[in-house]
């Protein structure tokens, strides 16, 4: 006979205006022997809760969440989420949308989103390469401006040959950082 799995929990809000208790109180309802919490948006990288559960979960366990835009930051990020979560043997269950990643119809719809995210990186990346060609049709490259024309540049190339003017000067009178003088002046180490 296999161990029932220990139930862990996960609870986020955005704002410190919000409150935590519709979700706790779900993931009690559901059996959660611990519950791990955020008070942070979720656009944020660094959500120690959510890092703290990670790191609790065991083989055989499941992570149980109230709604699953409580997880992840996008679509990308979730499922890289429910994949780690996989790897190491944990399921998920969402309670709002009812879905279990123990049951063929929670990995199925996890496959689902999973075709999904690549399928729209795919177009991206597609739009993206055509853009480009178009605009390198066009006589246009890529990459940023250069901030001097090619006379600021012959203009700052004078100024630094005299050895009186300092570069904080120079770069004062044509309105530049150091970086971009020297990237103009072809001076700048590549890394």
């Amino acid at each position: 006979m296999t161990p029932p799995q220990n139930l862990i929990g996960y609870a986020r809000v955005s704002t410190r205006e919000q409150h935590l208790d519709l979700q706790l109180d779900a993931l009690t309802k559901e059996g959660c022997s611990k519950i791990f919490r955020d008070v942070l948006s979720g656009s944020k990288a660094d959500r120690p809760g959510l890092k703290a559960a990670l790191e609790y979960l065991r083989p055989g366990d499941k992570l149980v969440i109230w709604k699953l835009d409580r997880l992840g930051r996008s679509l990308q990020h979730l499922i890289e989420t429910v994949k780690l979560l996989q790897a190491r043997g944990v399921d998920l269950l969402v309670v709002q949308e009812k879905m279990d990643t123990a049951s063929p119809t929670g990995k199925l719809f996890f496959h689902m989103m999973g075709a999904l995210a690549e399928f729209e990186r795919d177009i991206i990346r597609e739009r993206t390469l055509a853009g480009l060609e178009a605009a390198r049709s066009r006589g246009r490259k890529g990459g940023r401006r250069a901030l001097l024309n090619p006379g600021q540049v012959e203009m700052a190339r004078t100024l630094m040959q005299d050895p009186r003017n300092k570069v904080a000067d120079v770069c004062r009178t044509l309105g530049i950082s150091k970086t971009t003088l020297y990237r103009s002046l072809g001076k700048l180490k590549s890394p």
